[in-house]
């Protein structure tokens, strides 16, 4: 059984840690005012943007395409751009965005298809090392910036779509979470590379005519197109870490006040026994005399 003092300096040392704890939430709450006002506001323009190539690319098709759109011509080799955050303590937001990934690697390879990562973020890193460590092919580190932007999420785009065009993949995948509250935030899986044709094009209610031809204008759109997909996947990410981190330092914060209570209740049980022990001792020796 542990001593008075051991007990005494265990309770302090958790209400440090419950005070540290709190600090952190109340830090990522206020951040994440910021991030999900940020994530929230790109997503219009992400929309928009995808429903101008749709009204283009539904009149671009065959050789003319560009080779953004048109692919390879093959899908056997395939790159997962994995985004995890450079933070920890933030539940199981990583975690989860690492089964993603690992989820889509084993069923690409059950098609018979080559797998290779590249890794934006640090946290993602290490777990995905030990089962691909030989396919881990290039990463960037967004850890040097305070907060990530369209500057990086260009770099990545330009360094990606340089690897397309040097032939080393057919198919990008993009792996990242979507902010849905502070309590949810989803993996997400879609195809960066080639971009996706969209199904349909939005109905325009008169017909519209482009100067330069459409395809000159979807070379200059598609890149532009990767970028702002990239960056909002960093701008989710923003969102669902600090979300996911403001959750699990709630939790870590009524954690250590229940480990408090029952520390305290402990404590004052052995320092009641303590007492009557010396009582009963005090007791008996004025008997004996």
């Amino acid at each position: 059984m542990p001593s008075l003092k051991e007990l005494k300096g265990r309770i302090n040392s958790v209400k440090s840690t419950q005070k540290i704890t709190k600090a952190k939430q109340m830090v990522a709450a206020a951040k994440l005012r910021r991030a999900q006002a940020a994530a929230e506001a790109g997503r219009p323009y992400a929309t928009r943007l995808g429903a101008v190539m749709a009204s283009l690319a539904s009149k671009v098709a065959g050789d003319s395409a560009p080779r953004l759109l048109a692919g390879t011509g093959s899908d056997r080799r395939n790159l997962l751009v994995v985004v995890n955050t450079d933070k920890g303590l933030c539940g199981g937001l990583n975690s989860n965005l690492v089964k993603a990934a690992k989820a889509k690697a084993r069923e690409l390879e059950a098609q018979g298809k080559s797998v290779e990562f590249y890794l934006v973020g640090k946290k993602g890193r290490a777990p995905l090392k030990r089962d691909y460590a030989s396919q881990i092919t290039g990463g960037f580190d967004t850890s040097t910036v305070r907060t990530p932007g369209f500057d990086e999420a260009e770099s990545i785009a330009n360094e990606l779509i340089g690897l397309f065009e040097a032939g080393k993949f057919d198919v990008a995948h993009l792996v990242y979470p979507t902010f849905k509250s502070a309590l949810a935030q989803e993996p997400t899986v879609t195809q960066l590379i080639p971009v996706p044709a969209p199904s349909e094009a939005i109905a325009a209610e008169a017909v519209v005519e482009y100067e330069p031809g459409e395809e000159e204008i979807l070379e200059e759109l598609l890149p532009r197109y990767v970028r702002t997909q990239l960056f909002g996947a960093l701008l989710e990410r923003e969102a669902s870490e600090q979300g996911a981190s403001m959750t699990a330092m709630d939790n870590a914060t009524r954690n250590a006040g229940e480990l408090i209570s029952k520390l305290t209740i402990q404590y004052n049980r052995s320092r009641q026994a303590a007492i009557t022990t010396e009582l009963i001792e005090i007791i008996a020796g004025a008997e004996a005399l």
